[in-house]
C-alpha cells in the first residue's frame, strides 16, 4: 500500500505533495522507503518508477543491504537453477571463504574498486594462487553484473580493478628420444595406452581422462 508523505509542523501532521512512501524488499522482509521530489510532478513520477521497479522484481533495498546479504541473496535466486548444482556449491564456497570474511558488511551501495582491490590483495598475502584470485573476480564480477542489470547499483566496479596474471609455462614437448624411452617404460602397463595417444594424439588431461 502507497501512502503520501506526511511531514510533521508544529506538532500537526500534514500531507506533503512532493513525496511518497513504498515498500521494498529486503533480507529481513519488506521495508518502507521514502522518495522524494522537487515538484508534485517529479515526485509522483519517481514513486511510480520505484513502484513499477518493485513490482517487475527490482524493488531491493540496495541501499540499505550490505554485500553480503546481496551475494547470499544471488546466489539462492539468481544462480539456483540457472546454473549445475556443483557450479551453485561452488559459486558458494568462493563467496563465503573470500568476499564476504572481507567485504561482506560493507553496503552494497557503498562498494569501490578500492575494496575489491583490497579483497585481492588480502588474498595475495595469504598466499592463494593467481587462478583462485581470478576465480574469486569471475564469481564477484558475475554477481555485481546482474546487481547492475537490476539497478541495485550504477556500475559493476569489479570491471575496474587490476587482477593478478596467470603465469602459464612454457610447454616443453618431448623429444624423439624421450618419447621412446617413455613408451618402452609404460609396456605392459594398464594405463599403456593413453600414454600412446598422450604422445602421437595430443590430448589434453581432462580430454584423455574423459575417455572411455
Amino acid at each position: 500500500m502507497v501512502n503520501a508523505l506526511y511531514t510533521s509542523t508544529r506538532g500537526m501532521v500534514r500531507r506533503s505533495a512532493t513525496g511518497g512512501l513504498h515498500s521494498l524488499y529486503t533480507a529481513e522482509g519488506p521495508k518502507r522507503r521514502y522518495v522524494t521530489g522537487k515538484t508534485r510532478e517529479e515526485a509522483r513520477q519517481k514513486l511510480a518508477k520505484a513502484m513499477a521497479d518493485r513490482d517487475g522484481g527490482l524493488g531491493f533495498d540496495a541501499d540499505g543491504q550490505t554485500l553480503g546479504e546481496y551475494l547470499e541473496w544471488w546466489l539462492e535466486t539468481s544462480v539456483m537453477g540457472s546454473v549445475r548444482a556443483n557450479t551453485h556449491a561452488s559459486y558458494e564456497r568462493q563467496v563465503g571463504r573470500y568476499v564476504i570474511p572481507t567485504l561482506g558488511r560493507v553496503k552494497l551501495g557503498k562498494l569501490t574498486p578500492a575494496h575489491v582491490q583490497h579483497l585481492y590483495g588480502e588474498m595475495q598475502n595469504r598466499g592463494l594462487s593467481a587462478h583462485t584470485i581470478q576465480y574469486t573476480h569471475a564469481v564477484l564480477h558475475r554477481a555485481l553484473k546482474q546487481a547492475k542489470r537490476w539497478g541495485m547499483v550504477n556500475r559493476n566496479v569489479a570491471e575496474d580493478v587490476d587482477r593478478p596474471q596467470l603465469k602459464r609455462d612454457e610447454i616443453r614437448p618431448l623429444d624423439r628420444e624421450q618419447t621412446r624411452r617413455l613408451l618402452q617404460t609404460a609396456e605392459n602397463d594398464r594405463l599403456q595406452a593413453s600414454y600412446v595417444l598422450a604422445v602421437t594424439v595430443g590430448l589434453r588431461p581432462g580430454e584423455m581422462l574423459a575417455l572411455r
